[in-house]
């Protein structure tokens, strides 16, 4: 298989990571208000410290390369559960948008677990370090 150019890799890897990164700062400034629905929609809202972490955290680790192939599990799982809990709703047309998009960056997310962040990345200098 031909290797992917490492600027491609790179680019994908900020792409699917400026959602996170932006949900989970947003998430701060409006943190009651995510703790409601949250709790609306029957998760415990005692939980958002680590939906932060894990969107804030694992965003930035994804741009920069570092843990990549765990932290695009943890973010799959997570975005796959999310549109389970908060967008499998068949009779409202953009929740069902809103839970295609969240299974189209899961199967992106895998494909970094699958690939791992390439070259331009934490993980791509520590490999060529050990190599």
């Amino acid at each position: 298989m031909e290797k992917l150019n490492p600027f491609v890799s790179l680019v994908a890897r900020i792409l699917l990571s400026i959602m996170f990164v932006m949900a989970g700062y947003g998430k701060i400034g409006g943190y009651e208000g995510t703790q409601g629905y949250m709790e609306a929609m029957g998760v415990p809202g005692s939980l958002l410290p680590l939906v932060i972490l894990l969107e804030l955290g694992g965003g930035i680790a994804l741009i920069v390369g570092f843990q990549t192939r765990i932290v695009a599990f943890l973010l799959a799982g997570f975005t796959f559960l999310a549109a389970l809990l908060f967008h499998l709703q068949p009779d409202d047309q953009m929740q069902m948008i809103m839970f295609m998009k969240n299974v189209a960056v899961t199967g992106g997310l895998l494909l970094l677990v699958a690939h791992g962040a390439g070259a331009l990345s934490i993980d791509g200098k520590l490999k060529a370090s050990r190599s």
